[in-house]
């Protein structure tokens, strides 16, 4: 996660200089956390949640269990790991599911922090989860408000209540009759936002607050704006009594205090994180996944999950069987492409393997060659995709002028699968077992 990767490079500098010291002393130990609360307040943290971070850490990490094992330096870093999950958890993490539906949704935050999108993403998620969601246009003061949640909706699949700019809280209180009439379990309501937190502002939130009875008052906030973010959830929280936070832009270049802050100063959750532009790039907050990553450990849960959503078990099973048979086609080749890029960025994945995550942004990576690549396949007959041994001179050629590369390129290609090949041959006949 592009987030948290200054201070991860600074934690995993900070914890080597442990490591390689075997048994350490009291004083080793007090310097390290030194540097620990100056990386904190450098990726914007709260300097109270700082200094108590280091606090808590440190009356844990100088005791005689951890100086005197074998590992203290492993053993400091786990604590560091557990504090760090602690800042970030919430018993609540979850969202609330109404017991009589529908579940209500009321989504609030100031104007540029994405609420609109992240309503759509919200709704897609749900409904990805089985459930049955609408999104409710209460936004009728921002020009082309209610507009941009009817095309963010459609791009989610998601139906979208509006009733122009009647008062928002009859539009809130239609839109849930509504709901129960067509079966609709969750009810996601869109308000207005301002560009700062004023008095009208809360008014209208407390009024539809006061109406609706909302299972769920989530906050969303700019994860780029740092601190900002945690005083404006601190202000909502203090009027509305928000029951979590949802971090847009977490995939920016940002420095990770908002999501180290917020739950210390508001005591409520971040429950979800936008991590792109698309519909679906939205994710559950997992405070033990964010520490590890933090710590490059890696993220193997959250791997996993997006492999499972990016390629069927049934897929899955059927490339094992090719790669057993040295069966795999172009074909094959262009379906991993697709794959891969469901997952999301190359760089953000490679972080996720553990042992990875401080060395990825070294590492050259230029994701244009596998649109290159898909391009060339793309321009390839069934034939040819399937027995790539037929293609000589002429139909190099073609494929180039096709795919808008070079003759270079598609050779490249070619040679780069037969080695594939020619490795998984290999390894079919155990010539690798000694390496193992």
């Amino acid at each position: 996660m592009a987030l948290f990767s200054s201070l991860s490079d600074k934690f995993n500098h900070i914890f080597s200089k442990l490591t390689k010291r075997g048994r350490l002393t009291e004083l080793e130990i007090k310097e390290a956390m030194r540097e620990v609360r100056i990386a904190l307040l450098e990726a914007d943290v709260n300097y109270m949640v700082a200094k108590d971070f280091v606090n808590q850490v440190s009356a844990k990490a100088v005791g005689d269990e951890v100086l005197k094992s074998l590992t203290p330096s492993q053993q400091v870093i786990k604590i560091v790991r557990d504090e760090l999950t602690n800042l970030m958890s919430s018993n609540n993490q979850k969202l609330s599911v109404a017991s009589n539906p529908p579940t209500i949704i009321m989504m609030c935050g100031l104007q540029g922090a994405g609420k609109t999108t992240m309503c759509a993403k919200l709704g897609a998620y749900l409904k990805k989860s089985g459930k049955k969601p609408l999104l409710v246009a209460c936004d009728i003061y921002r020009p082309a408000a209610i507009n941009q949640l009817q095309v963010v909706g459609k791009q989610a699949n998601v139906e979208v209540f509006e009733k122009g700019t009647q008062n928002p809280v009859k539009t809130a209180k239609q839109a849930i009759e509504h709901a129960k009439k067509q079966g609709l379990d969750t009810v996601i309501i869109d308000t207005a936002g301002r560009l700062h937190i004023n008095e009208e502002l809360m008014d209208e939130l407390k009024n539809i607050k006061k109406e609706v009875s909302p299972t769920e008052i989530l906050l969303v906030v700019d994860a780029m704006t740092g601190q900002d973010a945690v005083t404006v959830a601190d202000s909502f929280n203090k009027d509305l009594d928000i029951s979590g936070v949802i971090l847009t832009k977490l995939d920016g270049d940002t420095r990770g205090g908002a999501a180290l802050s917020i739950k210390a100063i508001t005591g409520k959750p971040i429950k979800f994180t936008g991590v792109g532009e698309k519909i679906g790039d939205i994710e559950p907050f997992y405070p033990d996944r964010i520490a590890s990553r933090i710590l490059g450990m890696g993220d193997v849960l959250s791997l996993i999950e997006k492999a499972q959503e990016a390629v069927s078990e049934e897929q899955a099973k059927e490339m094992e069987r090719k790669f057993k048979e040295n069966s795999f086609t172009f074909d094959d080749y262009l379906q991993q492409i697709d794959s891969l890029k469901k997952m999301g960025n190359i760089k953000d994945i490679l972080g996720m393997i553990p042992g990875l995550g401080g060395k990825v942004k070294n590492l050259d990576i230029d994701e244009r060659q596998m649109l290159v690549n898909k391009a060339i396949i793309q321009s390839m007959t069934p034939q040819e995709r399937r027995n790539p041994e037929i293609i000589k001179a002429s139909r190099r050629q073609r494929i180039a002028k096709g795919s808008g590369t070079s003759i270079q390129q598609v050779n490249q290609l070619l040679k780069q699968f037969e080695q594939s090949k020619e490795l998984m041959k290999q390894m079919k006949s155990g010539k690798f077992k000694k390496f193992f």
